[in-house]
């Protein structure tokens, strides 16, 4: 799997957004054991240095966990989760939001807009 990686930001928090929303979509699940550094950097073409640089990050705010010699593993604490796709959803909503209104969209054509994309057949799941 290859990744374009936004050169105006770190790929460390490239990463970690990346590796949030695979939790927050349930790609990798609860429980689950998180591939090695080596193997993730492999998939990433990035330096290993920079895939441990993010799942520490992921280990600081709880989402993963460490087993000394079984590996990193994602957080059980369903409630950590379900706050993740929260503040995932709030803060993709609100760039939408802010995006709408800079090209001077009010909100009911935005509330509009989204019940016309919700109820499109291309839409549906």
């Amino acid at each position: 799997m290859s990744y374009k990686f936004d050169e105006s930001q770190p790929i460390y928090l490239q990463l970690i957004e990346i590796f949030k929303t695979n939790i927050a979509n349930g790609t990798w699940k609860s429980g689950e054991k998180i591939d090695s550094v080596r193997n993730l950097a492999l998939s990433f073409a990035v330096n290993p240095n920079t895939v441990q640089r993010a799942l520490a990050e992921l280990e600081n705010i709880g989402l993963a966990y460490s087993q000394r010699t079984a590996g990193r593993f994602i957080t059980q604490n369903q409630e950590l989760i379900d706050n993740l796709k929260q503040e995932m959803a709030e803060s993709k909503t609100q760039d939408f939001v802010l995006q709408m209104q800079a090209i001077d969209i009010d909100q009911k054509q935005i509330l509009d807009l989204v019940k016309r994309c919700l109820n499109s057949e291309e839409n549906k799941v």
